[in-house]
């Protein structure tokens, strides 16, 4: 057997999930199965997991805009504040869902074709409920949890089919996935801002469920195993070995850590500009959208350099860039004495930084994966690794919540007013440089301890 064919059959036998029989060479040399990292069908795949980031992830990403209609007009009944808990409960059960949903498809892959067909009916009727509406527990029945799970069955299939179209470009692939949830709210919430002052929140919502079922329907022909599952395929047994290494637990806290203060700045920036900096209330949604447009090239980036370098090293530079976006541009941006245009200027600057640094997070985790793999066995699961990061960081998305609520009663750092840290926000700001940084927190470990060690 010559070098060639052998790391073709070393490959189709990574990616092909456990309980499938492994390909013969002479199958192989006929190619029965589509090529990985290239290809017609790779791209489809990869092209329908991106359309569908809009349905998963869009409501999550204009819900600001929604939160502040709701709040100045007479719609729903019931206590204004219960508001927030909407969008901290779609976003969370969206993401602690994914250890559930990856380990029983993984192991039970003949549920994958069900799942996604299953998360559009369910996705489609909560949201319809959710455009009649009238008391605010409604919106959270069925925007929050109705619609996070049909979701999270959306979200979950598709993910694992790209974790077996592409190996050696895993890292681009979900870096142009998680650039498609970024891009979602660049132009979303002024989308959804005009719909809602126009012609309320029950059209709106009663348009967003068509479009949900429009792009859906639109994905669903391509999204498709690259390796075909026999519908009286047996349950297969998890290869589980990898929860206990080191290496993943230090990778997965850095993951959790910096979870913790990643949504914060999105949820507080347009408060704290206006607010604070004294600037028009337009400017609040531009720089949310600033920020989702900078994560869309920083997803990109941050993926491709996982394919070609430690992850370690790219989770120190995405951390250190995120920390000291937070800690020089948003920490110093505050109008004081000086003039608002001073304020708008560093926050742009922040926007944008941050939103390329800590907007390409989540691309580390293809990084993640080559790494527990090649140091734990090549039978692993990958998809079931993919999800147990997406579960990380849903702990850290709900403790967020009620966590800044505690850290903006905290107060400021300072009484000159000069600066970021001299405001209410000031305990908020310092919280998040600091858990940004500490996203990198396995190459601190490396370090630290002497045992530590990746290869390359």
């Amino acid at each position: 057997m010559n070098h060639s064919n052998d790391e073709t059959l070393h490959l189709e036998t990574m990616s092909r999930p456990s309980g499938v029989p492994s390909p013969s060479l002479s199958e192989i040399e006929q190619p029965a199965l589509p090529p990985t990292d290239k290809g017609k069908a790779a791209w489809l795949l990869l092209a329908s997991c991106c359309l569908i980031q809009l349905p998963v992830w869009g409501f999550s990403t204009v819900f600001g805009v929604f939160q502040e209609y709701y709040s100045t007009h007479q719609v729903l009944q019931g206590n204004k504040g219960d508001l927030a808990t909407v969008g901290t409960t779609s976003t969370g059960i969206l993401y602690l869902l994914s250890p559930v949903t990856f380990t029983l498809l993984t192991r039970y892959p003949r549920l994958q074709v069900w799942c996604a067909p299953a998360g559009l009916v369910i996705t489609v009727i909560g949201s319809l409920l959710s455009s009649f509406s009238t008391q605010i527990w409604h919106l959270i029945a069925t925007q929050g949890v109705i619609c996070a799970l049909g979701n999270g069955l959306l979200f979950s299939p598709s993910s694992l089919y790209l974790d077996q179209w592409f190996l050696r470009r895993k890292g681009l692939a979900i870096g142009i996935m998680w650039a498609a949830k970024s891009i979602t709210g660049v132009a979303l919430p002024f989308i959804a801002s005009a719909c809602l002052n126009r012609f309320g929140s029950s059209t709106t919502l009663k348009a967003w469920t068509l479009l949900t079922l429009f792009t859906v329907l639109l994905s669903l022909p391509y999204m498709k195993p690259r390796i075909p599952v026999s519908p009286s395929a047996s349950a297969r047994r998890l290869d589980l070995s990898f929860l206990k290494m080191t290496t993943f637990w230090m990778l997965q806290a850095g993951n959790i850590i910096q979870s913790f203060g990643y949504f914060l700045p999105s949820t507080y920036l347009p408060s704290y500009s206006t607010g604070t900096v004294g600037l028009p209330d337009f400017m609040g949604t531009l720089l949310v959208s600033l920020f989702n447009a900078t994560s869309v090239f920083g997803g990109i980036a941050v993926g491709i350099l996982c394919d070609r370098f430690n992850v370690s090293n790219v989770l120190l530079l995405s951390s250190v860039g995120s920390a000291l976006s937070v800690l020089l541009f948003w920490g110093m941006s505050s109008s004081g004495q000086g003039s608002s245009q001073a304020g708008m200027a560093l926050l742009t600057v922040f926007s944008m930084s941050y939103g390329f640094f800590a907007g390409g997070f989540s691309s580390t985790w293809s990084g993640v994966i080559t790494q527990i793999k090649r140091d734990s066995s090549p039978s692993l699961e990958t998809g079931l690794v993919f999800g147990l990061l997406a579960g990380g960081r849903g702990i850290g998305n709900v403790i967020s919540g009620p966590l800044s609520t505690v850290l903006i009663n905290q107060g400021s750092l300072g009484h000159d007013g000069t600066t970021g840290y001299d405001t209410q926000y000031g305990t908020l700001i310092l919280f998040t440089g600091i858990t940004a940084l500490l996203g990198a927190w396995s190459w601190m470990w490396k370090y630290i301890s002497p045992g530590a060690c990746y290869s390359r």
